[in-house]
């Protein structure tokens, strides 16, 4: 049986997360697309689609700048990302990068090295077994 997949990019980066996007979809190229302005709508968003998917990949950035905002930021979304996944039962990837410079964000997110979109999209085959 084929699986239904949907990929929940946030956009704040575009450069960043259209490089995510790019490493998720090779290994995914049937799974949907939806995007969000920023990484705390990604729990959002795959919470009123849980029942429409089999699975999902979480893609974005957050770069920390000089205030707190980014451990509470970062924090949350992985927190919220883990318990949807544990609570109904469903793989999410997550290929949310959190970096401290743009730089950084640019090397994970690579198309051509390693790639944090196309990791947590295998991580996502892997737990179904595909």
């Amino acid at each position: 049986m084929k699986k239904k997949i949907c990929i929940v990019q946030a956009t704040y980066y575009e450069e960043v997360s259209r490089n995510l996007y790019n490493g998720a979809i090779k290994v995914l190229p049937n799974s949907n697309l939806i995007s969000v302005p920023g990484i705390f709508e990604i729990p959002v968003a795959i919470s009123k689609l849980i029942n429409k998917y089999d699975a999902f990949v979480a893609l974005g950035c957050v770069i920390k700048g000089e205030t707190p905002h980014f451990d509470f930021i970062s924090q949350s979304a992985t927190n919220a990302i883990m318990s949807l996944s544990i609570d109904n039962k469903k793989p999410i990837g997550n290929g949310i990068i959190t970096c401290l410079n743009m730089k950084q964000a640019l090397e994970r997110a690579d198309p051509l090295k390693k790639n944090k979109g196309s990791e947590a999209a295998k991580a996502v085959l892997s737990i179904l077994g595909i």
